[in-house]
């Protein structure tokens, strides 16, 4: 009691407000958070690139049913929820039952990714995430990739994390120099990227030890999400299946860990390297 009155006069002899009774409402919640149906028809207006809508469910009345509209046209995935989530999301922020999501990066095409290998003349190595949700793995794995000298990630536009700004500060800046593109159909890439002459090799628990692939020409490696793996679809489009040991008790390896190793194969093969010979120690 004592403490609280001392912390209002302290206040109020420095020259601020207090009012007890009245909040200050907080700012949007994080980086990207576009609320407010006149600030979101701005931003798909001026073309910027927006992961997701986030839409008051039941609610499509007035200038909403444009918004609606117009982020169908683009592709940009549309998520219904209760006031209170969009609340949290923009932080008591006036949002008029309308979220947008806005990515950390534009999105690359498919194109775009062989236009870069073909500019660096080497084969197309393309990193495919299957339906990953934990922004922390997606830009653990752009991270990597980059690194290993990859020429793009892929994800699908639904039931996956996109390029929020989580990812993007979980990559480390490597977002800005490594394109991702997102596609409606991972299948139907598939098939399209083998036309191509690229080979499919998707990382899951029955396939053959990864050392014994060769990684050497056009090559796409998939990915699975967190707890599920890789897509029975997926699999079944897949020129291989790879595999790594496991020789504990756990039966699976964090999906940025497993694409850190199979990327670095990748990259261990294109440059030609071998194993060195151990180093023997001397006894004591």
């Amino acid at each position: 009691m004592c403490y609280t009155f001392y912390v209002y006069f302290q206040n109020v002899r420095n020259g601020k407000r207090v009012d007890k009774h009245r909040e200050t409402p907080e700012e949007p919640r994080g980086a990207g958070i576009i609320a407010g149906r006149n600030s979101v028809s701005e931003a798909l207006r001026a073309g910027r690139a927006i992961d997701q809508l986030v839409v008051q469910r039941g609610e499509k009345s007035g200038t909403l049913r444009t918004i609606l509209a117009q982020a169908r046209e683009r592709g940009i995935p549309i998520k219904e929820a209760d006031p209170r989530k969009l609340d949290h999301l923009c932080g008591g922020a006036v949002h008029q039952g309308v979220v947008a999501l806005a990515a950390a990066k534009a999105y690359a095409t498919v194109d775009e990714l062989f236009a870069l290998a073909q500019e660096r003349g080497e084969p197309p190595f393309f990193v495919i995430c299957d339906e990953l949700e934990d922004p922390h793995n997606l830009g653990a794995i752009i991270r990597t990739a980059e690194c290993a000298g990859a020429h793009g990630v892929i994800i699908p536009s639904r039931r996956s994390v996109g390029l929020t700004y989580a990812v993007g500060k979980a990559s480390a800046g490597a977002v800005e120099h490594l394109p991702v593109a997102r596609v409606g159909n991972l299948p139907r890439l598939l098939d399209e990227l083998k036309r191509r002459g690229v080979w499919i090799y998707a990382a899951d628990m029955d396939g053959q030890p990864w050392v014994e692939a060769d990684l050497t020409g056009p090559v796409a490696m998939v990915i699975g999400g967190e707890g599920k793996g890789v897509g029975r679809l997926v699999k079944e489009k897949a020129d291989f299946v790879l595999s790594l040991p496991m020789r504990g008790k756990v039966s699976s390896l964090n999906a940025s860990v497993a694409a850190g190793v199979l990327c670095y194969e990748v990259c261990r093969q294109r440059c030609g390297l071998q194993a060195a010979s151990p180093i023997r120690r001397s006894s004591p």
